[in-house]
């Protein structure tokens, strides 16, 4: 049996404004944007060609609103990895992308955080091989 993490999902106010920063910002691909009804959307972006994207979910209720930004509890809550820190990491910069800090060297890769537009944490790292 094969198995892998194919979809994970991001809640945001807006549907737009989330593909705005990931796809304009962040250099994501709009995979899927497909009307639902009632204003639900099935809004689907990809890093990438390979591994897992995230599922781009308009918030509903106000527990989910309370959520936004703080889906891991104030811990980082996605791992982007790249093959060049220096080159995404200047791009992002040069963008306007928040890092709460320097680049650093750590046993696993280079690696620094960076908030979204919404509040939550990002690693940006380049493992190492």
């Amino acid at each position: 049996m094969q198995r892998r993490l194919a979809l994970v999902t991001v809640v945001v106010p807006d549907y737009d404004r989330a593909i705005a920063y990931y796809v304009g910002t962040l250099g994501f691909r709009l995979v899927e944007d497909i009307d639902m009804g009632g204003g639900k959307r099935w809004v689907v972006v990809a890093p990438g060609d390979g591994g897992s994207h995230l599922l781009i979910a308009r918030a509903a209720t106000l527990g989910q609103e309370a959520a936004i930004g703080h889906q891991a509890g104030g811990r980082v809550f996605l791992i982007l990895e790249t093959d060049d820190f220096d080159r995404d990491h200047a791009i992002y910069l040069a963008a306007g992308v928040h890092f709460r800090e320097a680049p650093r060297d750590e046993p696993y890769g280079r690696v620094a955080v960076f908030e979204d537009a919404f509040g939550n944490r990002w690693d940006l790292i380049q493992p190492k091989r």
